[in-house]
Order: C-alpha cells, then structure tokens, then sequence
C-alpha cells in the first residue's frame, strides 16, 4: 500500500536524516523511480523535503521537523488512523481516547495519507454478532474495564436464572464474544467467566490484587473455550449428511464441534452422502439443532436422537397442511 510506504519513508528520513534515492529505494524495496515518485509526494503534502543533485547529493529533512510518530511502525499509523472509533472501545470507556489519538495523528499525517487511510476504513468495517443478535446491555462494562486495568477488586451483584448472588472479584481481563462481553475473573484460587451483562451492581473496592503467575487471557480463553463446548457434548449422535449438509453443519452446531467430527469423517458413499459422528447435547437438544439442516441431514443414531428429530419433523408437517 502506497501510504503504508510513504510513512516508511516518513520513519526512514527521520532516523537517517539524510539518504540517496538509491539507498531509500533499496531499504524500501522499490525502484528508484518510484523513489523519486514517493519524495515528490512528500514534498507536495508540505513535508519539508530538501533534494540535492550531484555525487554526494540526496534527499534530507529540515533540521528539526520530526514526524512525531516514533515507536509506530508504517502499518500501525495506517491503521490506527483507519480504524474508526469502534463500539466496543466506547463501551470500554476508551472512545475519548482513540478520538484523540485520530485527531494527533490527522495533524501529523500528510494529507494523502491522510486520505488513504480514511478510504480504508470505509472499506472495512467488523461487527461482531452473528446475524438476528443484538448485542448484550452491559450497563456496568465501563466500571469493570476500570477495575481490569488498575487491578482493583470489585464486589458484584451477578443475576443467575431467578436470583441474584454476589461475589468478590478480582478481574483479569475482558473477552468480546459474538456480541457479548465475559468478565475473566478470579474467585479464590479459580479463574471463571462471567457475561457482563448479567451484572447488576459493581461497587469498586480499595484493594489491589497481584494477577497469577503466568496467567495469559488470550491463551486461558481458548482452553476454557474449548473445555466449555466438550462438556456441553454429552450425547455421540451419528448421522449422514448431504454435501450441502456438510456446508452447513458449522453454523448448526458451531465451528469448533464440526471441524472436530469432520476431521474424523469417511469418505462420502456412491449417493454423494457422508457418515459423520457428533458429539452433541441432550437428545432434545441435538433433535432441535440438527432441524436447521433441513432435508440436508438423515439421522441414524442413537434411537432416542432419531426419534425426536422424527417427532419434531412431525409435528412440523402437520402444523403446515
């Protein structure tokens, strides 16, 4: 990308004070006529750019202009200032922040740079929740962002079914999930999860806590994540699906479930159809998720999956004649 490289040139300049256009084209890996092309660019965005002819000639900046971007590298200032200001940083209470990060980096960026980075990010947009989601009401997701940063505990007012209990926290780190934000929290000796939006009240504590040793959100995430979806899938139910089912089978019982048996799976046989075994939940459970495949699925065991499968095929017929 021609802004990442301009801004390469910005930090090159800035570091070397002064350079030939052979050497900023070799650190930069373009030609030199590109380098000639990228240092007019500057020039005419009001980078104040001197260019001397001659053997021991080159390009230099004016003593004393500084980009005022050290410690980000090319990519990063691109995409900093590409980036918007998402909902979740402003639900974190960082809006305010990431504006004014933009607003140092829309004076500091020259103008055409500017302009590519603000034609990025109307090409690129996340959202997060999956389609007819919304997303979780976390009143209090501000207060507890807080007590993750400074290390605070937190005595919390959780809701869970018909009744509320509460606990004192010691929050390691927040995780946005497909629209829902957990709290990673300590209680005691045990990290659990919490969904923010159950929180009902947050009173911050004036206690500081020292996180576990070796503790690593990212990583604790992705075991707790997986250790969740294999004690959900109690019941191996197995079934032959069509190559449309096959498709379709990630978004019926979640991507992680279906790669699992997938890997696991035979060859399709002479109707096109694949044998797959699952590892689902209740009979009922399992029954209603495996609907969504519509005509796509056969189910083959065990019989009490297949018999609620077949009741609730049923029941759908006569509710349509």
């Amino acid at each position: 990308m021609r802004a990442e490289r301009l801004v390469a040139l910005l930090f090159v300049l800035q570091s070397r004070r002064s350079a030939t256009i052979a050497e900023l084209a070799k650190a930069l890996g373009v030609s030199e006529r590109t380098m000639h092309r990228d240092v007019a660019a500057l020039q005419a965005s009001g980078v104040p750019l001197w260019t001397e002819p001659g053997r021991y000639g080159g390009v230099r900046l004016v003593e004393g202009w500084r980009t005022r971007l050290d410690g980000l590298t090319s990519r990063e200032a691109v995409a900093i200032f590409a980036m918007g200001v998402p909902r979740a940083l402003a639900e974190l209470g960082l809006g305010t922040a990431m504006s004014a990060a933009h607003a140092k980096l829309s004076a500091t960026l020259p103008a055409p740079l500017r302009e590519q980075a603000q034609h990025l990010a109307q090409r690129f947009h996340l959202d997060a929740p999956g389609w007819f989601r919304r997303e979780d009401d976390a009143e209090h997701l501000a207060a507890v962002a807080r007590a993750v940063w400074e290390q605070r505990r937190v005595r919390v007012t959780y809701g869970r079914g018909d009744r509320t209990v509460e606990r004192v926290l010691e929050p390691l780190g927040l995780v946005l999930k497909a629209g829902v934000w957990y709290l990673v929290a300590a209680v005691g000796e045990e990290v659990r999860t919490y969904r923010a939006g159950r929180i009902e009240a947050v009173e911050e504590l004036d206690e500081r806590f020292d996180r576990p040793p070796g503790f690593e959100l990212v990583s604790w995430w992705e075991r707790s994540s997986a250790r969740f979806e294999r004690e959900l899938a109690r019941t191996a139910v197995r079934v032959r699906l069509s190559p449309g089912g096959l498709r379709a089978l990630p978004s019926v019982i979640g991507a992680g479930l279906a790669a699992e048996a997938l890997e696991q799976a035979g060859p399709p046989g002479a109707d096109g159809w694949t044998e797959v075994e699952l590892a689902l939940e209740t009979p009922e459970i399992a029954a209603a998720q495996l609907l969504g495949l519509g005509p796509e699925v056969e189910v083959v065991a065990p019989p009490a999956v297949r018999a609620a499968f077949a009741d609730l095929a049923r029941r759908m017929v006569e509710r349509h004649r």
